[in-house]
């Protein structure tokens, strides 16, 4: 079975550039959702919901179960996924799940994106100027130089629009989309805990949403919310030792 990777805001599939380079498996897919290194297509729903539908689809072109691992915004994709669909995956590994934990709190960012006005003259900001302005605003924000310049030549107006609907339907609906995080232990699962990641929940409520969804914890010490692009070795490891686990 394949291990399909889901990335998250405000990014594109080459987050994930250095990271594949460590893994010893060639079975590896890349999936963009709409948006984000992926055209929008007109009437798509760029919500919760429809993220979580877009990749069960693509998930079920498989025909067997996958190793599916997501970050970010991806990661809570992936949750979702597994919430409602185990069948369609092996195992799964998230960094996001301190976003279902009824203590967390939206970044500053995202509360921004989630406000009227104040969304839409950020993004026009961001997703704007040149691939080289917009590498050094990621970089600036904790993603590896090295990486920083192939998602930014992703990023446009689409991925702007996609952000704002994204991040204002989590403000109505919640990450979970009603559904118990408990479900999550149907299949193995592993949550990835970047302790210099401060986006995606404290370290607490990252422990307290990984028991519930019966997800082991993988512990990359120092590693911020771009863990794959700093340290793509280490990564890699607690992917590769995780899935040595699942049988």
């Amino acid at each position: 079975m394949p291990a399909v990777f889901v990335h998250g805001n405000p990014e594109t599939a080459a987050v994930w550039d250095l990271l594949l380079t460590e893994l010893p498996r060639s079975d590896v897919v890349c999936l963009s959702p709409p948006g984000f290194g992926a055209p929008l297509p007109a009437g798509f729903e760029a919500t919760h919901a429809g993220y979580r539908d877009w990749l069960v689809a693509e998930l079920a072109e498989f025909g067997e179960p996958v190793d599916l691992v997501g970050h970010d915004l991806g990661g809570g994709h992936v949750v979702n996924v597994v919430l409602s669909h185990p069948e369609l995956v092996r195992s799964w590994v998230s960094d996001a799940l301190g976003i279902y934990d009824p203590g967390y709190e939206w970044h500053e960012l995202a509360r921004r994106w989630q406000t009227p006005g104040a969304g839409e003259a950020d993004v026009a900001a961001r997703f704007g100027g040149t691939a080289a302005e917009r590498a050094a605003v990621l970089v600036e924000r904790g993603m590896g130089e090295a990486v920083a310049a192939r998602v930014a030549a992703g990023q446009d107006e689409a991925m702007g629009r996609a952000v704002l609907s994204l991040y204002r339907s989590a403000a109505e609906d919640g990450p979970g989309l009603g559904l118990p995080l408990e479900r999550a232990a149907a299949r193995p699962g592993l949550a990835v805990l970047a302790t210099a990641d401060h986006v995606v929940g404290t370290g607490e409520q990252r422990r307290r949403s990984a028991a519930r969804a019966g997800a082991q914890v993988a512990v990359l010490e120092g590693l911020g919310h771009w863990w794959m692009t700093h340290d793509p070795a280490r990564a890699a490891a607690a992917l590769t030792g995780f899935w040595a686990t699942v049988h």
